[in-house]
């Protein structure tokens, strides 16, 4: 006998992969998993290949990971703003290899790559779309991401600076930047000839008490020459304008070395 009643058994969710690196929290993939979200339930996990720096003689693995997990974070942070609880985890740094070890993890249903467009994506330069989907036969969506025009409303602010890091006048200026308008704040403190842990602590303070007064922020220690740590930061981390805080001119090396007009040789990004 049918109950017309009956309570209709739950629909399954549909399992989600997420595959994104340096265009990971790109608006236009955020909104191809809402797409998603709004046709039925899923469970949605978010994969980031850690990328190779372009820039520095010496590869330094932790910074390489911490912008990976940063922007990891970010993304999953933006889709908890639209409701959808993702997990995430930086992976493999070669992208058909990280996915065939998350399919290894668990089951998935479909899966969505977020890249470059074609003349910036080494990803498509490998047909990496192309090989998902012949190797999984799982549906795959490919979304683009052109950074230059494609992320949330903040502006998102890189922040570069080492023994100023937690100065009150750098503290002061990025509140008043944030007043003007909403901003995201990405703080880089390139690693001093003293102990790096030094470095760490003074970041991790700073990121508590931008936090306290309400502002977005990560951050994480670089490379120990500043100028390779802001075009790395550049690549990893997609900004739309660049403070530099350092000691007065007589005290400081950075400004001795033209650090700010050697950054602005190499950028269209305003620099402060």
């Amino acid at each position: 006998m049918t109950d017309s009643k009956a309570r209709r058994l739950p629909v399954p969710a549909r399992r989600v992969l997420v595959v994104a690196n340096e265009t990971v929290a790109g608006r236009a993939l955020i909104d191809a998993v809402k797409r998603h979200a709004d046709e039925g339930p899923v469970e949605v996990k978010v994969i980031c290949p850690q990328n190779a720096p372009k820039h520095g003689f010496v590869i330094y693995d932790d910074s390489v990971r911490g912008a990976a997990e940063n922007r990891l974070q970010t993304t999953l942070a933006q889709l908890r703003e639209i409701g959808i609880e993702a997990t995430g985890e930086v992976m493999d740094p070669d992208p058909f290899s990280a996915v065939q070890d998350a399919l290894h993890d668990g089951d998935v249903d479909e899966i969505i790559v977020s890249t470059h467009p074609e003349t910036r994506s080494g990803w498509l330069r490998q047909d990496l779309v192309v090989r998902l989907t012949q190797s999984t036969g799982l549906p795959v969506e490919h979304v683009v991401v052109d950074l230059d025009i494609d992320h949330d409303e903040a502006t998102r602010t890189l922040v570069v600076a080492n023994q100023t890091v937690g100065g009150v006048p750098l503290f002061k200026l990025l509140k008043e930047m944030a007043a003007e308008k909403e901003r995201r704040f990405i703080v880089i403190c390139p690693e001093g000839e003293e102990d790096d842990v030094n470095a760490h602590e003074r970041l991790a303070h700073t990121l508590k008490r931008l936090e306290d007064e309400g502002l977005a922020a990560i951050g994480q220690v670089m490379h120990p020459d500043p100028f390779t740590s802001i075009q790395n930061a550049l690549q990893f981390y997609g900004v739309d304008e660049i403070v530099i805080s350092t000691f007065p001119e007589t005290r400081s090396g950075w400004a001795r070395s033209q650090l700010v007009e050697r950054v602005e040789s190499v950028t269209s990004k305003p620099v402060t």
